[in-house]
């Protein structure tokens, strides 16, 4: 029945339809993503006749979406890292200055 409704132009409609959802979601920017195809079959009876009228539609992923930045407002500045970590991790300063020295002590040994 769905191959003969509308001369065959409501099939390749729907074929259509499922095409660019397939290629909608294999192209999602998304770990994960969804499309949706709606067939709507509405069956009209008036004096031992049918008419029937299909229609589809689809909802297609969003294939634009950007993934959310954290961001947190540090002395009215943007800042990617968390107030509370901030000094969590003062090894880098450090670290820096071990490097320094330790590279002072090759020198001094190798004269």
């Amino acid at each position: 029945m769905i191959g003969l409704l509308s001369r065959g132009d409501f099939d390749r409609h729907c074929n259509t339809l499922l095409t660019e959802a397939i290629h909608a979601v294999e192209n999602c920017p998304a770990d994960k993503c969804k499309a949706e195809i709606t067939v709507k079959i509405t069956l009209d009876y008036e004096l031992g006749r049918i008419d029937i009228k299909a229609d589809a539609k689809s909802k297609l992923p969003d294939t634009t979406k950007f993934m959310k930045t954290p961001f947190w407002a540090v002395d009215g500045q943007l800042s990617v890292e968390h107030p509370s970590q901030i000094d969590m991790f003062p090894a880098r300063s450090r670290s820096r200055e071990a490097d320094g020295d330790e590279d002072d002590e090759r020198e001094a040994a190798n004269g």
